[in-house]
């Protein structure tokens, strides 16, 4: 882990971890609260960096202080499910697998306690075999990069179900250690190189969305794509999800209604999509057609790892949806 100030979380995520790891690997970049303290309760190697605003380099610092034959990268304000830890030392004892994809669960909302259904899902490569070349890179919203002798395929890939729990992106939490700045300035620094990642511009496109600047959001977000088209790669699914939120936040519901659908064409099986189209019906009142775009939610379900995934939005939210349109529906007959 790379942790500054963390004398809040640093504990339950240790305890989460304490059983199940034969070694923790600290990097500390300047704390002047309980976190080292802490940290040495559990008998951490505690190394001290000098912060250079590159998330990548301090990864990978810690990454050569590490002995064992697999990592498990984890930040402070995060838990591992520790009832499952199992899951994960029996899936490494059977795999000739190169990384394991762990479930993050990213609470949203205001404050603690969190809402459990205040949440995004998305898998990440959280394990990995040490000693064979992988690195980190990005100066923010640091990559796992396999080294270019390893060939990474679904044969070398696998996943366990056991979640990690990350409670950063609540709004106070951002607030107070001024989180979105922060991001910002790094983000800002990456997007001067012309070699940059077209990940940067979305990354920029999120924070600016997460300020509520959609049209900046918009703009980041359209460069991003193009980026992706210019490398020759199809544009990832987030980057539709991102464009079709901002959309819906500006309040351009019948434009975004049709061409959704060439998003969805993209990625039929991506669940978010189709509820963002199903909001889109409901918000220009084409009820049955809002109907269709929630039963397909209902049928994909939320549980597809290749996508960051609202929660609720393969169940719950698209169940309420569905009848709010059943109660409109009705409400205009009876008015009939």
């Amino acid at each position: 882990m790379i942790v500054k100030n963390e004398e809040d979380f640093i504990v339950q995520c240790l305890e989460s971890v304490q059983q199940f790891v034969q070694e923790i690997i600290i990097v500390d970049t300047g704390s002047t609260d309980q976190t080292i303290h802490l940290c040495q309760k559990y008998n951490a190697s505690v190394f001290s960096y000098e912060w250079n605003h590159h998330f990548a380099d301090a990864r990978n610092y810690g990454l050569s202080k590490a002995t064992g034959d697999w990592i498990l990268w984890l930040d402070a304000d995060e838990k591992l499910e520790s009832t499952k830890a199992h899951s994960i030392q029996h899936a490494i004892q059977q795999t000739n697998a190169f990384m394991v994809y762990l479930p993050i669960i990213n609470y949203h909302g205001e404050s603690m306690p969190i809402q459990p259904d205040d949440a995004f899902i998305y898998y990440q490569p959280r394990l990995f075999r040490n000693h064979v070349g992988f690195k980190f890179i990005h100066r923010i919203h640091e990559t796992l990069q396999p080294p270019p002798s390893l060939e990474i395929s679904s044969q070398n890939i696998v996943s366990v179900d056991t979640e990690i729990y990350h409670f950063g992106y609540l709004k106070n939490i951002t607030e107070k250690r001024n989180k979105s700045q922060r991001n910002l300035q790094a983000l800002l620094k990456e997007y001067q190189d012309p070699s940059h990642s077209p990940w940067i511009d979305y990354h920029l496109a999120s924070e600016f969305y997460r300020l509520k600047q959609y049209e900046n959001a918009f703009t980041y977000l359209n460069e991003s794509i193009i980026g992706f088209l210019q490398q020759g790669y199809t544009p990832p699914a987030l980057l539709y999800r991102l464009k079709y939120a901002i959309l819906y936040e500006t309040g351009s519901f019948e434009i975004a209604s049709f061409s959704i659908e060439k998003a969805i064409l993209l990625y039929p099986d991506y669940v978010d999509l189709h509820f963002l189209k199903g909001l889109f019906l409901f918000q220009i009142k084409n009820y049955p057609a809002a109907i269709a775009s929630f039963n397909k939610c209902l049928e994909l379900g939320e549980h597809h790892k290749d996508y960051l995934i609202t929660k609720g939005v393969g169940s719950f939210k698209a169940e309420q949806y569905k009848q709010l349109c059943i109660n409109e529906m009705q409400a205009s007959k009876k008015k009939d």
